[in-house]
């Protein structure tokens, strides 16, 4: 396979920095993973030779942050002198015939564990043990490095189309760039140069209040409102800041718990084209009704929710990460399931078609030259607007081996980053693998919120 990686920058995007700053606060943290299930051991020593291959394929595997002092520009990313393949490849076994539930709580606490923001920020665990003779794959990146769909492209570097496909030969390590612990050297001028003219473009009047803020930290709550305004005024897409409209999902917690669960493709796909819709809608209509099930099941009826919805803007020159996030009020209220996939059609159509420019590069422009504690403010007062978060990612078509091991199943471990659940599609091999990522302190009941989003699949396909 000849993959279409990324373009990797050296330094740090708007975005991706901002990402970077909110991973201080576990609440806010964008590391990812993604479950791959296999039908059998993996031949390890194949492994390792396959991702080393992969780290000399693409370097942004051996490349760590460093952060300029006083933290005027974007970090940079620069070679780990001390780079260590054992480090971010582990290996495991759980005991004996253990259960995909046993799995998915093994993910969760992976998924969880911060990154050593001295590393690079990857770490691939192969876990053996599992029921019938299998075994899994955990793949966990931090989102500075690659979103989903960037790190599919990745995953091609050490992925094969057959069991025993010929190993590729190997890759001269490039070391044109500088190994070291330091960040390019910027002149004053380069800094001024950076903030007028470069990534760091803010209105004057968020600068005012940013220095405002430096002169007396004791205003915080209410420089954080009147920053809000200004972002209020600024951009239209992120003029939402009311709670989140689930009266049950109110609490938040740092414990994780995740449900796999499987659709059909085909099926699917046929039922949204019935409907006038894509996958897409699908997907989404799926998560919204079984919300407003959740919610009436248990006593607390909700007529909409609140979901971000993360859209792909990815071309042949995009960087690491290319998406946008939209907000959509989705109606969770009782109805028939092809009234819901209209209503939600619409709203996605539309959130599509206003695509312009990234929320996320937008807002990451102007946070670049506010203080850390105003920034993480800012970031959870938009989390505190949304009730669940959904991201769709395109998979292989076909069957995919790594180190002689077929890939049977995959399923996606999408970042909470503040919402009560997080629901990520990915397709692969006929089947769409959905990972319900949730807080449990806000959705009390996993079980029943897996249960409610298998009713209504049901639904869809009878349609």
């Amino acid at each position: 396979m000849e993959p279409a990686l990324p373009s990797f920058d050296r330094r740090m995007t708007d975005a991706d920095h901002l990402m970077w700053r909110l991973d201080r606060d576990p609440y806010l943290s964008s590391t990812f993973a993604n479950i791959s299930i296999l039908d059998r051991p993996i031949d390890r020593a194949r492994f390792m030779r396959r991702i080393d291959h992969a780290v000399a394929a693409v370097p942004r595997l051996r490349h760590r942050v460093s952060e300029p002092t006083g933290a005027l520009t974007a970090p940079v990313w620069v070679e780990d002198p001390d780079f260590d393949l054992s480090y971010h490849v582990r290996h495991i076994a759980l005991p004996r015939n253990s259960s995909m539930r046993h799995l998915a709580d093994l993910a969760t606490v992976i998924a969880s564990d911060p990154f050593d923001r001295h590393r690079p920020l990857w770490q691939f665990w192969l876990v053996d043990g599992l029921r019938g003779g299998r075994s899994a794959l955990i793949q966990k990146l931090h989102h500075t490095l690659a979103d989903g769909e960037g790190s599919l492209a990745i995953a091609l570097t050490y992925l094969d189309l057959e069991r025993d496909a010929p190993e590729p030969e190997a890759i001269p390590l490039d070391r044109s760039e500088p190994a070291t612990d330091a960040p390019e050297s910027l002149d004053g001028a380069d800094v001024v140069r950076d903030l007028i003219t470069g990534s760091l473009r803010i209105p004057l009047g968020l600068m005012r209040q940013a220095r405002d803020l430096l002169a007396d930290p004791a205003r915080l709550p209410d420089t954080t409102a009147e920053l809000a305004r200004s972002i209020r005024s600024a951009m239209a897409e992120l003029t939402e800041l009311d709670q989140a409209r689930s009266p049950l999902w109110t609490r938040r917690s740092l414990r994780r718990h995740l449900e796999m669960l499987r659709a059909p493709f085909g099926p699917t796909k046929d039922a949204a084209r019935r409907l006038g819709g894509t996958l897409n809608t699908a997907f989404v209509t799926l998560a919204a009704d079984a919300a407003g099930h959740y919610h009436d099941r248990a006593g607390s009826p909700v007529e909409t929710l609140r979901a971000s919805m993360a859209i792909s803007t990815r071309n042949e020159n995009s960087g690491a990460n290319a998406f946008t996030l939209t907000r959509l009020i989705v109606p969770t209220g009782p109805m028939p399931i092809e009234e819901r996939f209209r209503a939600i059609h619409e709203l996605v159509t539309s959130a599509r078609q206003g695509v312009s420019s990234s929320t996320v590069d937008t807002l990451a422009g102007i946070a670049a030259a506010l203080p850390g504690p105003v920034v993480t403010r800012l970031a959870r007062l938009q989390t505190q607007t949304v009730d669940f978060a959904t991201s769709n990612v395109k998979g292989a078509p076909m069957p995919v081996y790594v180190a002689g091991a077929q890939i049977l199943e995959n399923y996606p471990v999408g970042p909470l980053v503040g919402v009560a659940c997080n629901l990520t599609l990915l397709s692969y091999l006929g089947s769409l693998d959905i990972g319900l990522h949730l807080d449990p302190a806000a959705v009390t009941e996993p079980a029943a919120m897996r249960s409610s989003l298998e009713r209504s699949l049901r639904r869809l396909l009878r349609e």
